[in-house]
């Protein structure tokens, strides 16, 4: 399920152009790791967490326009799906430039929590889903808001700012939907 992602993030990898990998041809693990260092800490772990967010993002939306009784539920999915293949392809970019690496795999515990919601369907899906999906973007705010300040890369903090307003929509959205189908 994750093919559509990891196309994405392959396919962006290559459109780098050949010049920018002709930089890393014959580079020992030395080199490759001290390439590493051009961003601080920080914020190779926001990379490296919005990329694993952006990953789940996708496959839980895949999970639900599967699993979904509602209309509403299967559009705000579809929603993910799309902006998150496009901002992890974003990101997959800055990452490259950066020779920084981003997840192409989902951590143990979010594949748990996949499979969690994989095994409901139809309204208790939905509730829960929906659940998750306003608090995680309420989480991805947080963190975007925090890198969108104090990332040390100028290019992590735009990516962060410039992404921003979309998890923000997505949030609201979440909460719209949310409401909607908590009741039933």
């Amino acid at each position: 399920m994750l093919k559509p992602v990891l196309f994405t993030i392959m396919m962006a990898a290559a459109s780098v152009p050949a010049s920018a990998a002709a930089e890393g041809q014959g580079s020992t693990g030395q080199q490759a790791q001290a390439s590493q260092t051009k961003l601080s800490e920080s914020d190779r772990e926001f990379v490296e967490k919005a990329g694993q967010g952006g990953l789940l993002e996708v496959r839980l939306g895949q999970l639900a326009k599967q699993r979904t009784a509602s209309p509403e539920v299967k559009r705000f999915a579809q929603r993910m799906v799309d902006d998150h293949t496009a901002i992890n392809k974003r990101l997959a970019e800055l990452a490259h430039r950066k020779d920084a690496l981003v997840p192409q795999e989902l951590t143990q515990k979010h594949r748990e929590d996949v499979d969690k919601l994989s095994k409901k369907t139809g309204v208790e899906f939905d509730r829960d889903y929906m659940s998750a999906m306003v608090d995680d973007h309420q989480r991805d705010i947080e963190e975007f808001e925090k890198a969108s300040k104090e990332a040390k890369d100028a290019d992590v903090k735009h990516f962060a700012a410039s992404t921003l307003p979309q998890l923000q929509e997505h949030f609201a959205m979440a909460k719209q939907v949310h409401g909607k189908v908590k009741g039933k």
